[in-house]
């Protein structure tokens, strides 16, 4: 069974999907592949993951680093999980390059390259926005590109955390 909770947001509704159990979407109700793989039969209630999920992105809108993630479970390709763990790993208030995940990819691949538009495309999929930062990805030149929510929302939450880092 698939579980929805819809929450409003400081930049928009969002839409929250679950198992019974772990976090399994969260995306903003707009945003390119919302609600992916989500089946049209799911049940809307506030489950408890749901509520942690919601005091997670409380704090994160309020500008505070969480610090306790809510359970979560991404089924995608072996190389989209290879992309989302290194997502998962970017510092709140840090970027990242394209060009740089696809290089530690191919890095950890033993390969002597790995396309950026590839991880891009990874990316653009990510089922668990903001718990997975894929926000925080940017272009080789720091250019703000390629945000599934929008170019305007990524700015909105790089300038958030960079503002609380900086006051950290």
């Amino acid at each position: 069974m698939n579980y929805t909770f819809h929450l409003d947001s400081p930049l928009g509704k969002i839409v929250l999907a679950s198992d019974g159990e772990v976090l399994t979407g969260l995306w903003f109700e707009d945003q390119k592949y919302a609600l992916k793989g989500l089946k049209a039969d799911a049940k809307e209630c506030l489950l408890p993951v749901f509520e942690k999920t919601k005091l997670w992105l409380d704090r994160y809108f309020k500008g505070e680093e969480p610090d306790f993630m809510p359970p979560y479970q991404i089924k995608a390709s072996d190389f989209q999980m290879e992309v989302y763990a290194i997502l998962s790993a970017i510092p709140y208030g840090e970027t990242m390059s394209y060009s740089k995940i696809a290089s530690m990819i191919a890095m950890k691949r033993g390969i002597r390259k790995m396309s950026a538009q590839a991880v891009g495309s990874a990316v653009s999929k990510n089922p668990i926005c903001l718990i997975v930062p894929c926000h925080r990805v940017i272009g080789k030149n720091g250019e703000l590109v390629g945000y599934a929510g929008g170019i305007e929302r990524k700015k909105i939450l790089l300038d958030l955390e960079k503002a609380h880092k900086k006051s950290s």
